[in-house]
């Protein structure tokens, strides 16, 4: 049996380093492909090394674009690969444009494809995840689905049942891999954070960071909070230019020596500092996917930046809450858990680091031979 396994963007790279893990110990024969829609070739390399995820077979090293331009670039790209390669399946995990691409375009050559992280649905088509989600779910073989909710939406969408696999969380089975080693770094060098209660905040998604009132009530009550808890902010480079273009950077601070208050940016971070960094946090500001599934299980009170998510087992079952950009609402929320008030967590189903040993044992069950 011969795979090739798609990673695009780097919450790609935390979901795909188990299964690459489990393939080479079942001896499946796999090539990684890396679409090259996340490019900085830093944040990129240190992901990898964080991961132990060996250099990609092949880079396609499409960089950005629009959506659709970026999707026709890695289909146009990525075609003559699968030509080449003639393999038995191709494997994509989540929900970035490098997911739906290459999706499609082996469906269209007749590859089988299977979804990690299948049936996740926000239901909200404005945001281009979600595309992304339903058409590579409508074309793939095997879905495997981490939390239940999704079962239920695959199932509301036609799906056979013989097509959907519960598998679990394969970031969480990174997290879990990860979490001592990440927990022993210091994740900011000599800013003075460990002996302090702080927050850490990340925006990413265009409807936060490119509204300027969004944005702007966002920081407005992160400014507030940060009066009393101080606030690490990784920020994206996007995230930066919309802030300067907007006049907001006077809200925020630089990071020097002790830190006691304030909203802090910094550089990105790689994997295991950043891991590092959450892990030890009180509070967790977020309009990512991905990290309201880590702050559930690392039991951290999660304040997500949006008015919905495709994850509601990290609200029903997690430590999560939903917020949007409402800078009453964010306040609120976050002096309820500053006082002890955050919701009991527990873990949800599956979620015990063995997701990609199921799906591996799915795919040589289904595919080989």
């Amino acid at each position: 049996m011969k795979i090739i396994n798609i990673v695009g963007a780097r919450p790609n790279f935390m979901k795909m380093a188990p299964i690459v893990n489990e393939m080479k110990n079942a001896g499946i024969n796999q090539v990684l492909v890396h679409t090259g829609q996340h490019y900085d070739h830093k944040m990129s390399k240190l992901f990898f090394e964080d991961l132990a995820l060996p250099r990609p077979h092949i880079n396609l090293e499409v960089g950005s674009g629009t959506h659709a331009g970026q999707t026709g670039d890695i289909m146009k790209k990525v075609e003559p690969v699968f030509i080449t390669e003639r393999p038995d399946l191709i494997l994509v995990v989540g929900d970035v444009n490098s997911t739906l691409a290459c999706a499609i375009t082996a469906s269209k050559l007749g590859i089988p494809v299977a979804h990690v992280e299948a049936g996740l649905r926000s239901f909200d088509r404005t945001m281009p995840e979600e595309i992304n989600r339903v058409l590579t779910d409508a074309i793939s073989d095997c879905l495997f689905v981490s939390e239940d909710s999704g079962i239920d939406n695959l199932k509301n969408e036609g799906m056979p049942e013989e097509k959907i696999f519960f598998v679990g969380n394969t970031m969480i089975d990174t997290l879990l891999e990860h979490r001592k080693k990440a927990e022993s770094i210091s994740p900011l060098g000599t800013v003075h954070i460990k002996n302090i209660s702080y927050g850490v905040v990340t925006l990413h998604r265009p409807n936060n960071v490119e509204n300027r009132e969004n944005l702007k009530n966002i920081i407005e009550a992160l400014a507030i909070v940060s009066r009393g808890m101080p606030l690490i902010f990784p920020v994206h480079p996007r995230t930066v230019k919309k802030i300067d273009e907007f006049g907001l950077r006077g809200m925020l601070s630089e990071i020097r020596g002790n830190v006691s208050s304030g909203i802090y940016m910094t550089e990105p971070l790689g994997y295991l500092n950043f891991l590092g960094l959450m892990a030890g946090a009180g509070l967790v500001f977020t309009d990512s996917g991905g990290i309201q599934e880590e702050t559930t299980v690392l039991g951290i009170p999660c304040i997500t930046l949006r008015d919905n998510t495709e994850r509601p087992v990290t609200i029903t079952y997690g430590t999560n809450v939903l917020a949007g950009a409402d800078k009453n609402k964010i306040i609120a929320c976050a002096k309820e858990r500053l006082n002890g008030y955050g919701k009991d967590s527990g873990i949800p189903e599956l979620w015990d680091g063995k997701a990609a040993k199921r799906i591996v044992s799915v795919l040589i069950d289904k595919f080989s031979g």
